[in-house]
């Protein structure tokens, strides 16, 4: 494990329809933040448009991109300028008829060092990604970087304690979630403090679960018409070992956090809360069994 403190950067923005647009401004926000410091860059979920999956229509497929493609083209040049590791969330065309959420990992030399492809895909009111997504396929993965070891998830992946671990047990200093998750306009006064607390909390959880760092980026900004439209709620955060919130930004503003992080935070409380030691590895064979009732 690499033990060199270093800088993550997390991008906040709104989206608009237009894809190259939404790749001109974050590629200007991954500007800023290698100016303010930041070795390791994270993009929302599917920064290239607004959050399509609101909505099952064939045409919207044109979003995807091949991967090499133009987007990473853009950003394998620009990683290696600016001397920093980009992860970044697309919509991938892997071959006809074939799309994933997948996530790509650039090193600070500009190499992509490979991908990672959201495991766990929702299907959900406004959130309909089965019909666009096929499950990834290639597990759970953890990259070395020039700034230490990485792991990458996606979205609903975060709500899954098994993945976190998975993704922890190869070595990562740090998981990053990119994200895209809003309120229903119609819930938001009866449900919406207590969605977002639950959201929260259950990556503060796998920070302390497994002793890692933990950074989630979420998107901001109202998409969709009026009555089928999701406001989504942005608060971005860092989590240290321990579950302690490091920053965390606004709900409705777009905004860049660099933050800190310090692998020794990691020796320490693995020291002193030894999980990965006390696992009862010999007795959680059944957790592969869907159910066991």
């Amino acid at each position: 494990m690499k033990t060199d403190k270093f800088r993550v950067g997390l991008i906040q923005l709104t989206c608009s329809l237009e894809p190259q647009e939404n790749l001109d401004r974050t590629v200007a926000r991954i500007r800023e933040a290698a100016a303010q410091g930041a070795q390791v860059i994270c993009t929302q979920e599917l920064f290239r448009s607004q959050y399509f999956c609101r909505e099952e229509d064939a045409r919207l497929f044109d979003l995807a991109e091949t991967i090499p493609g133009p987007t990473t083209d853009v950003l394998g040049p620009l990683a290696k300028e600016l001397g920093v590791v980009i992860v970044a969330s697309l919509f991938e065309k892997r071959a006809t008829g074939l799309y994933h959420n997948t996530a790509v990992i650039f090193d600070a030399d500009g190499t992509q060092l490979g991908i990672y492809r959201k495991m766990h895909i929702p299907d959900d009111p406004l959130f309909f990604e089965k019909f666009y997504f096929t499950p990834g396929d290639l597990g759970f993965k953890a990259f070395d970087t020039k700034f230490g070891r990485i792991a990458t998830l996606i979205c609903w992946d975060q709500w899954y304690p098994e993945a976190a671990r998975l993704a922890a047990m190869q070595g990562a200093n740090i998981l990053f979630y990119p994200t895209a998750i809003g309120w229903h306009p119609a819930e938001k006064a009866e449900f919406g403090t207590a969605q977002h607390d639950a959201w929260k909390t259950m990556q503060r959880s796998h920070a302390i679960a497994n002793g890692i760092y933990v950074a989630a980026v979420n998107r901001v900004g109202f998409e969709g018409p009026a009555e089928r439209g999701l406001e989504f709620w942005g608060a971005s955060f860092v989590s240290d070992p321990f579950g302690r919130v490091l920053a965390e930004a606004s709900h409705d503003q777009e905004e860049i956090l660099v933050v800190e992080c310090d692998p020794a935070q990691m020796e320490e409380v693995r020291r002193n809360w030894p999980f990965f030691r006390d696992r009862r590895i010999d007795a959680y064979g059944p957790i592969v069994n869907r159910f066991l009732a």
